[in-house]
This record gives structure tokens, sequence and C-alpha cells, in this order.
């Protein structure tokens, strides 16, 4: 049987753009207010506490921050969930044999 770890099947990561794209568009309960992060407020908060001079190359940097924070965040979650979708899969098909 081949290992389902190995398949490189984008329905998955089609399923996670989708909820990313939705999620980020409406946050529909408070619970989901208090853990959004609110990149731009913090991001306006930082720009205008740093002098004039400075501000373009802490705007590049803190854009380089936001950058790499969301790549940390979808490949961890993309290699978590598929992880466990795979391990699932293989699960039920062991035990209806």
């Amino acid at each position: 049987m081949s290992n389902f770890k190995d398949v490189k099947n984008d329905i998955l990561k089609d399923w996670f753009d989708f909820r990313e794209q939705e999620y980020f568009s409406t946050l529909v309960s408070e619970e989901d207010k208090k853990h959004h992060i609110y990149f731009e407020e913090i991001y306006n908060k930082i720009l205008n506490s740093v002098p004039k001079e400075c501000r373009k190359y802490v705007s590049r940097q803190l854009d380089i921050l936001n950058d790499n924070f969301m790549e940390y965040v979808d490949y961890w979650n993309e290699k978590y969930y598929m992880y466990d979708v795979c391990d699932g899969v293989q699960l039920i098909n062991k035990c209806l044999k």
C-alpha cells in the first residue's frame, strides 16, 4: 500500500486556502475577534511611533515579519493537518481490512 503522505494532492491545500479567505473576510464571533492578529493596527502604531526618516525601513521590516509569520503558520498548519488527515485515512483503512 502506498504512503498517503507522499501523495501530492492539493485538495486539502485548496480547502485551507478557502477557509483562510473565508476566515479573514468575516470574523463571526467575539471569540474569533479576541484571537485575531490585528497586524494593520499594530503596524500603524509602530510606524507612528518611529521618526519619519526611519519609517520606510521599519515598514519594510514589518512587512518581512508579517510575510515570515504567515509562511510559518501556513507551513505548520498544512504539515500537521495533512498528516492528521492521512493518518486518519490509514487508520480507517486498516480497521476496514
